[in-house]
């Protein structure tokens, strides 16, 4: 089932009888509000980015969070938004021609697929994609329809050879990379295949372990803003984009795990 959940990004609420004055609510009704589609994967840090934006450009930011392609879809069919950041650049070559995004797109950082396991690996699971075939391991995967890790776990999985095998064997296919980490916490997997970042999140940390793959295996999948034909406010949306990439912006992504502290250091200049 496709879906879509709201974050609601400025903390506002509005009591009445509380002697607000009526220019106040006047200003607050006049803010410019822009809206962000966001694969699941990079809504930690594009909230506090958010949050941090409305500060100082006195904006409103809603956050659509989904699968990548789900996203995507929704963009187009409302023809209403701002900014979509998926999972990974694979959306944008795959539908730039479509003209729901503009040219301007601005490299923000990195995330990789990793195996996880139960915090501990209890089962000695070794760093091997061969291990989703084990039959002693239960696995969960990603629908390669939905989210980006999704298409991403398919393109390593056929790499590999074992597309076929591997998802004909996995417990059961899920959306996106939080109900992944979730079918491990819940005990229904011992093992996935995830985007490497959300293991270092709080909440998920204390349940999973990484197993790293070399990067010939799992590369480097580059993560994008992409500003929206359909948008109202396009120079606030660069505006963004900039802060999203400065210091202070790729310092949150870091947090969340997408930079290492090399990438942190050398940032790539990439051109879209």
């Amino acid at each position: 089932m496709k879906w879509l959940v709201t974050l609601s990004v400025s903390m506002m609420i509005v009591l009445s009888g509380c002697g607000e004055k009526k220019e106040d609510k006047v200003a607050m009704s006049q803010k410019p509000e822009l809206i962000f589609y966001v694969g699941i994967t990079m809504v930690k840090p594009m909230t506090e980015l958010a949050q941090r934006f409305e500060i100082k450009e006195g904006v409103k930011i809603k956050i659509l969070q989904g699968g990548s392609e789900d996203l995507y879809q929704s963009a187009k069919n409302s023809k209403e938004g701002d900014l979509y950041m998926p999972g990974s650049v694979s959306y944008r070559t795959k539908y730039l021609h479509e003209g729901i995004m503009r040219h301007e797109a601005v490299f923000v950082g990195y995330n990789r697929a990793a195996l996880m396991v139960k915090k501990g690996n209890p089962k000695g699971i070794e760093a091997d994609l061969k291990a989703l075939l084990d039959e002693r391991v239960k696995t969960v995967l990603c629908n390669p329809e939905s989210g980006s890790i999704g298409s991403e776990t398919k393109k390593i999985l056929n790499n590999a050879g074992i597309y076929t095998e591997a998802m004909a064997r996995a417990v059961y296919l899920t959306t996106d990379s939080r109900n992944l980490i979730k079918a491990i916490k819940d005990g229904d997997a011992d093992l996935i295949l995830n985007w490497r970042a959300t293991a270092f999140w709080e909440g998920n940390k204390e349940s999973v372990d990484v197993l790293e793959l070399p990067e010939s295996i799992a590369p480097k999948s580059v993560l994008v803003l992409n500003l929206l034909t359909s948008s109202k406010y396009p120079e606030k949306v660069k505006s963004f984009m900039a802060f999203a990439r400065s210091d202070e912006g790729r310092n949150v992504f870091h947090h969340y795990g997408f930079l290492n502290d090399a990438e942190l250091n050398t940032f790539e200049t990439l051109t879209f």
